[in-house]
């Protein structure tokens, strides 16, 4: 059974054609057929509401069915919509039609069999149009999907901690946690300058298994309620809650710069030394408001510093930083 609702914008400078070509689709069934006698005036019909189906004379005076073809294609790219196009012909020719369905025609009716040929090939873009538009709507729906759970995504599935997402929202917590109750706030940028190296090398696998065993030193570095995350493949964050900001002091960190300098790592191949970073950025409620990442590119800017010197390299904030 035919789709009453198909919409359906016949194009031919020919009045007698078109009324013709409606009649018919009126007979099969077809209730929503809007006419143009232009291809310019199709476009502006297409604009205010899209068609599922495009009937349309391939030889019409200003722009041709292939010409308002790719003006059509242009349209459904920016609207998220598929038009099945079909020219309606007195031209025949494998040549002539190749080069037609190139530009992105679906289909054709010769003129002269157009009484066998409307209906039949309208009822069978009629199914197609159906399940473009279904197929459209669910990757519309998987589309969203992914995003929903991207948005929802905090964990790092190489290591098991949290992510850069995570650290962006439990930073935020934490720097409405010190503005209510007060206390300080300690943040870590933790850098590898060597690990791209190291995985050119050895190869992906062996860069994984080396990220998931810095995360398990660091775990067990750090105080329980610390809040350690992998930004990327070069980073770890450390947040850290404090009574104030003397806690905040480099030497209060140096067992998380030593543990990761000074002892090797063993991998599969073989004890892999590194080379590691840190830059600490410290703040109280005197330095609020801060925005969590304003924070994050200050600690991640002293990591060059942090590199050279061979120390962690420390900040405090006084004023407020946005």
């Amino acid at each position: 059974m035919p789709n009453p609702q198909l919409s359906i914008l016949v194009v031919d400078d020919a009045k007698l054609s078109s009324v013709v070509i409606g009649r018919a689709l009126a007979k099969a069934g077809y209730e929503d057929v809007r006419f143009a006698n232009s291809a310019s005036a199709a476009l502006e019909l297409i604009e205010q509401r899209p068609t599922n189906v495009l009937l349309a004379d391939w030889l019409m005076p200003e722009m041709d069915g292939l010409e308002l073809t790719a003006q059509v294609r242009q349209q459904d790219e920016m609207s998220d919509h598929y038009t099945y196009i079909i020219l309606l012909t007195g031209r025949d020719g494998q040549d002539v039609l190749s080069r037609a369905f190139d530009r992105g025609v679906d289909d054709f009716i010769s003129k002269s069999a157009m009484n066998d040929q409307l209906v039949p090939r309208v009822y069978a873009a009629d199914r197609i149009c159906g399940s473009l538009q279904r197929l459209m709507q669910e990757n519309r729906l998987l589309t969203e999907n992914i995003a929903s759970l991207e948005r929802r995504n905090l964990v790092d599935p190489i290591t098991g901690l949290g992510n850069v997402r995570y650290l962006r929202q439990r930073l935020k917590d934490s720097l409405r946690q010190i503005e209510s109750r007060g206390g300080a706030l300690c943040y870590l940028s933790i850098g590898l300058p060597e690990i791209a190296d190291q995985r050119q090398r050895y190869g992906e696998l062996f860069h994984q298994e080396l990220m998931r065993g810095v995360a398990r030193r660091l775990q067990q570095l750090v105080r329980p309620l610390d809040i350690l995350t992998r930004l990327d493949d070069g980073h770890f964050g450390l947040l850290a809650l404090v009574d104030d900001l003397q806690a905040c002091s480099p030497s209060s960190f140096k067992r998380l710069h030593e543990g990761l300098n000074l002892k090797a790592f063993k991998t599969s191949e073989g004890f892999i030394s590194l080379k590691a970073g840190i830059g600490l950025v410290s703040l109280d409620a005197k330095a609020l408001p801060a925005e969590a990442q304003s924070i994050i590119d200050r600690a991640e800017s002293l990591l060059p510093d942090a590199y050279t010197t061979g120390r962690i390299v420390p900040l405090k904030l006084k004023q407020p930083v946005t």
